[in-house]
């Protein structure tokens, strides 16, 4: 039994489809659970969890786990688990600044990856160095698992032609090539490339996409925030993730702002709003430093200078909350969720201070009557977009969507592709 057969697709209605599906939520959020547990869970009969657990074992998505042996009355219960080689993913994330890979099993464990610091080439040269590394992390698997590979994830930002001064992006060369990927269809490139089913989405709809199905905090209401060389999200409402019309659900970035105060903001042409892209994102940061004289290069640089405690670092830190606190609270009182998660590509102390400001900004604009909403840090870290990206094969497969239940095809309509 394949992984793709064991998934049986995005099309079916039904209703033991939905239960096999929310079963196998339920037993990834407890890691390990009995039939009793599951029922209670996924609010299923004790009937139905059996038969479905059978069905689980024999295409081999769960497993035994032994037996509870503490605080139990009688025999003790038979524990199940995931099965980690029930299904594999390959994740990719294209940045303006980086290509990214990943492979995930069933259970969400890394198993390879691949990164490459580098200025986002032509569409054409990105499409065969993702191809090798692709074939590289395929070549890891047996041939029994190379069954079970249930496709390729892309995560991209959409129009990475766009917004290229408030990146800093200079030079014709970058920004020509920048603006091919505007023309190209890389998911279909990609499908093409290794013959194997690609799912795309914005790369912050990804990333909350892994939060969802993977994360600890098991949240269904959320509002996603990633900080990385632009900053980016995604919208997480009832279990499922929010798109919108052109799939950009989500995308601070393009909330307005008044100009940074920052001597290294770029000109906003008498302007009196800017967008927070401008100011919260780490090419913010990088351009602030190099504005004093820091030569950065790379990510790590970037999380060297936040380490030293740089002084330029805290004025954009500054800079950073005194706009994006505001964006938050506006994204809140739209959308109405009680958590904020947040994560970025580079650490070294930035993320748990600028959650820290953000929690505190918050507590003190929370609306009379109302509970501020957390903030709490993300589970992958840099790691969060391919992961995102690797995540999306799962998610069509095995997450029970309540499209499941209306017919809907696929996890997002046309402006994403499910290459098949």
């Amino acid at each position: 039994m394949t992984a793709s057969k064991a998934g049986r697709g995005v099309n079916s209605a039904s209703l033991r489809l939905y239960n096999e599906r929310a079963l196998l939520l339920a037993l990834r959020r407890a890691g390990e659970a009995s039939k009793a547990d599951l029922a209670r869970m996924a609010q299923l009969t004790n009937t139905a969890v059996g038969s479905i657990v059978q069905t689980l074992t024999e295409e081999g998505l769960i497993q035994p786990s032994g037996r509870r042996l503490e605080g139990q009355r009688g025999q003790p219960a038979s524990l199940i688990r995931l099965q980690p080689k029930g299904a594999f993913g390959i994740g990719v994330r294209l940045d303006r600044g980086s290509i990214e890979a990943v492979m995930v099993d069933f259970a969400g464990h890394i198993l390879a990856s691949r990164a490459h610091q580098l200025v986002l080439p032509h569409p054409d040269q990105a499409l065969e160095l993702v191809r090798h590394d692709i074939e590289e992390m395929r070549a890891l698997l047996g041939p029994a698992e190379q069954k079970r590979l249930l496709g390729i994830g892309v995560a991209q930002p959409y129009n990475l032609g766009a917004w290229l001064r408030e990146l800093d992006v200079q030079g014709e060369a970058f920004q020509t090539s920048f603006r091919a990927w505007d023309q190209a269809d890389f998911p279909a490139m990609l499908a093409a490339a290794t013959d194997l089913p690609v799912f795309s989405e914005n790369d912050g709809t990804a990333a909350a996409v892994a939060e969802l199905f993977y994360g600890r905090h098991h949240a269904q209401h959320f509002l996603y925030v990633f900080l990385g060389p632009a900053i980016g999200g995604g919208v997480v409402l009832n279990g499922d993730c929010v798109r919108g019309v052109s799939g950009n659900a989500g995308d601070i970035a393009m909330m307005p702002v008044p100009p940074s105060t920052l001597a290294s903001a770029p000109a906003t042409n008498g302007k009196r709003r800017d967008i927070l892209i401008s100011r919260a994102s780490l090419n913010a940061l990088t351009r602030h430093l190099r504005h004093h004289g820091v030569v950065v290069n790379g990510h790590a640089d970037l999380q060297r200078q936040v380490e030293l405690g740089h002084p330029a670092v805290e004025e954009w830190i500054d800079d950073c909350v005194d706009a994006l606190a505001p964006a938050l609270q506006s994204a809140l009182a739209v959308l109405d969720v009680p958590l904020v998660i947040f994560d970025a590509d580079i650490d070294g102390g930035l993320v748990p201070a600028l959650i820290a400001r953000l929690q505190q900004a918050l507590n003190d604009s929370a609306p009379e009557a109302r509970a501020a909403a957390t903030v709490v840090r993300g589970c992958f870290g840099a790691n969060a977009g391919a992961v995102g990206a690797a995540s999306l094969p799962m998610f069509m497969n095995f997450s029970p969507r309540a499209e499941l239940l209306k017919g809907a095809s696929a996890i997002v309509p046309e402006a994403s592709h499910a290459i098949v």
